[in-house]
């Protein structure tokens, strides 16, 4: 009677399954909404493209087609059928499909919501059926908005370096889910991996070194090659947001110019820069301004955070005791704000926008320049302080957006806190509701971001293994609204992208078969 009822559940479980995947589209994120209308357009060689008010996008679609799909798509109408790109005056954003028999048509208000309707026929068409050597797509009806503004993915790159083809990799693969804002850790105490004119020994000497090897060959992008990260990306929708940490995280700067150095503990050696020498100001505005000319956001991220893990030399320093008595400061947490609050008048100058992480939350730092990545899980008294006090926030907490995190129980050699960790259900289910955000207050929230640290990311294996597939968990999270979500549906959509991370060879965790690839061991 059990093992019968048992198999009852299995059988329904799987009929659920089944009636998930008929009447969704094969997309991820989820579109806002979606029909399913009689008939199928067949994708044959014989499909012309006609790029009408977005040219840029229906190249790339041209690109990416021909790329992903080995098909190849002629500008012009064709006799017999055709993909259009439209601007629509009804639509204020998002994008709106109608795939019919004969024709397919993409319309948008402007060139962002043009490239996402795009992405979308890409996915649509990656998951079709083959029917006499022709891709069937379903006549879907789909129009769609994302849910949050910003939609992002943080690289560190002081720990262990990567490289150009590494990072464009991940970017194509952001553009594939939606993403949009691709934060640079550039900077910290193992690594400096921006060339600097003003300073080259910031990347000859503070280049040298990562998190296990600090004689490792010095690594880092010259100016050119971050021009062309930032070029790439703007092609793909994705804004370039660099990290250049202050007034921590500051070793391998400090390696380069000592002169500049604060000190710092015995567990963090020269871990500051020093806040009392205007020396120090004008070095690192001087760095500020050659990264704000590579970087068109005008925004910079300015760390902000762990300061205390080496500022001990701070209180025996007569300098910065004189700066705490002249300026009326309130201790080392006060010195350590008003270093941050100089610097971000430097960027304001340049007009940019100040980034930083929630220990920044209490700073005196103007409202409408300034945004605050609330990252400590267990401290959701710095988001609501980071809101009560009206500034934009980014939502980015350790569990489950830190995808060096363990995925599951028995692996190795990801990090746990408090025994919690990062697995995919948890990273698709999270609400920023469910941390008591008032109604007044959401309109502050900007959006979402996964960090990929790199303590334990030493190899390529294990920077695929972390990130796939729960960047396309984070893609719905970010861009889909609650009520069209399912993980049930989430996964039936997604073993389409498995076999498309398979022939991309990316060594993925496969959440159907978590021993199908193993963890990838950390070597340090």
């Amino acid at each position: 009677m059990i093992k019968n009822c048992f198999l009852s559940l299995l059988l329904f479980l799987f009929t659920l399954h089944l009636t998930i995947a008929q009447v969704q589209p094969e997309i991820i994120p989820i579109p806002a909404s979606y029909k399913l209308m009689e008939g199928e357009f067949l994708w044959d060689s014989k499909v012309g493209l006609i790029k009408g008010d977005f040219p840029e996008q229906g190249t790339y679609l041209q690109q990416e087609a021909l790329r992903l799909l080995g098909v190849t798509i002629s500008e012009g109408k064709s006799s017999a059928k055709s993909i259009s790109l439209r601007k629509s005056e009804n639509l204020s954003e998002g994008y709106k499909i109608q795939i019919h028999s004969k024709e397919v048509i993409i319309e948008a208000a402007d060139e962002e919501g043009a490239f996402y309707g795009v992405i979308s026929l890409l996915q649509l068409a990656h998951a079709a059926e083959v029917k006499r050597d022709n891709l069937s797509l379903p006549n879907w009806e789909i129009q769609d908005q994302p849910k949050y503004e910003w939609r992002g993915v943080m690289l560190d790159e002081s720990r262990y370096f990567f490289g150009m083809d590494k990072v464009k990799q991940l970017l194509d693969h952001m553009a594939y889910y939606k993403l949009n804002i691709f934060h640079w850790h550039l900077t910290d105490a193992p690594g400096w991996r921006i060339e600097i004119n003003g300073f080259p020994k910031l990347a000859t000497v503070g280049g040298i070194g990562n998190e296990s090897d600090p004689n490792a060959p010095a690594t880092y992008y010259t100016q050119e090659e971050i021009k062309e990260i930032v070029r790439y990306a703007s092609e793909r929708m994705i804004t370039v947001i660099p990290e250049i940490d202050m007034p921590g995280h500051a070793t391998a700067a400090n390696r380069a110019y000592p002169e500049h150095s604060g000190g710092g503990s015995e567990r963090y050696p020269d871990f500051t820069f020093h806040p009392a020498k205007e020396t120090t100001y004008s070095y690192l505005s001087q760095i500020l301004r050659e990264v704000d000319a590579l970087f068109p956001s005008n925004m910079i991220h300015l760390g902000g955070d762990e300061v205390s893990f080496g500022n001990q030399m701070w209180p025996k320093d007569p300098q910065v005791l004189d700066l705490i008595k002249n300026e009326g400061l309130n201790g080392m947490k006060g010195v350590e704000d008003y270093f941050f609050e100089r610097m971000a008048d430097t960027l304001f100058q340049m007009n940019n926008k100040v980034l930083a992480w929630d220990e920044m939350a209490g700073a005196n730092l103007p409202k409408d320049q300034t945004i605050i990545f609330w990252w400590r899980h267990d401290k959701k008294e710095q988001l609501s302080l980071s809101l009560q006090n009206g500034y934009s926030t980014v939502i980015c907490p350790r569990i489950p957006f830190y995808f060096d995190f363990l995925q599951q129980e028995d692996h190795k050699y990801g990090r746990k806190w408090a025994g919690a960790f990062a697995p995919l259900e948890d990273v698709y289910d999270f609400e920023v509701n469910d941390y008591g955000v008032k109604q007044e207050e959401e309109s502050l929230i900007q959006g979402i971001q996964a960090n990929l640290w790199t303590e334990t990311v030493d190899n390529e294996q294990r920077f695929d293994f972390l990130m796939y597939p729960r960047i396309a968990a984070l893609a719905e999270v970010v861009w889909s609204q609650q009520e069209v979500k399912s993980y049930a549906g989430f996964l039936n959509r997604l073993s389409v992208h498995l076999e498309k991370y398979k022939a991309e060879k990316i060594y993925y965790f496969d959440p159907f078969e978590p021993n199908h690839h193993p963890e990838p061991v950390y070597e340090p």
